[in-house]
């Protein structure tokens, strides 16, 4: 929000960056977080149409569903940059150290363990880490099918990591250390399903991190 010069800033107003450069900043990051966890169902679909060319028969470019998967980020990625540009306008800036709320902070915190032990993120996960599933079970031939596929797959990875995404707000959207941690944890949290106790360990630490911020605060 701009204000004119000289005008001095209404209490608990803040300078918000660009609404357009928000979300141009958060979809990039998405792409650059969620994609090398993406590469095993997307090679998989580039091997199956890959196959289908050789042979003379009708194939969708891989480029048509990985964009629609990203498309699904893109979606998530509005979301959180209309929330990141409401705080950082009414509130506190978030970008480079996060909220200073220990009680809202441990809040996400907490909210974000006690959803590794969901239904939903459990099936969502499943899903992205057994890209052979997510085929067996949701195929669909031609143009149309693999618009469709990419929309759901995004779906399922954005069902799976949408609220450890929100801990961005808790550490700084542009924290490096923090975005680059929790791109490293969703990537091996994907690509091991052999360690099924993984994500209810992360969800125990958050939880556990979540509650000892909110007491302390309190």
């Amino acid at each position: 929000m701009e204000m004119p010069a000289g005008m001095p800033m209404p209490a608990g107003m803040t300078m918000a960056p660009p609404l357009p450069y928000l979300f141009a900043m958060w979809w990039i990051m998405m792409v650059a977080m969620m994609l090398p966890s993406a590469a095993p169902m997307i090679l998989l679909f580039a091997t199956l149409h890959g196959k289908q060319r050789a042979q003379g028969k009708p194939y969708v470019p891989t480029a048509v569903f990985a964009a629609t998967y990203l498309v699904i980020w893109g979606v998530f990625s509005a979301v959180a940059a209309g929330l990141q540009w409401w705080i950082e306008a009414r509130i506190e800036p978030v970008m480079a150290s996060g909220l200073s709320s220990a009680k809202l902070s441990g809040a996400l915190l907490l909210a974000a363990g006690i959803y590794q032990f969901t239904p939903l993120k459990n099936a969502c996960l499943r899903y992205c880490q057994t890209p052979l599933q997510f085929v067996l079970t949701r195929w669909r031939p031609g143009l149309r099918g693999a618009l469709k596929m990419g929309l759901e797959h995004g779906g399922y990875c954005v069902g799976c990591c949408w609220l450890l995404m929100g801990l961005l707000f808790v550490g700084g959207v542009m924290n490096m250390q923090w975005v680059i941690g929790i791109a490293l944890y969703v990537l091996v949290e994907k690509l091991l399903p052999a360690w099924p106790w993984l994500p209810g360990v992360i969800g125990a630490a958050l939880a556990a991190a979540g509650i000892w911020l909110i007491f302390a605060a309190a």
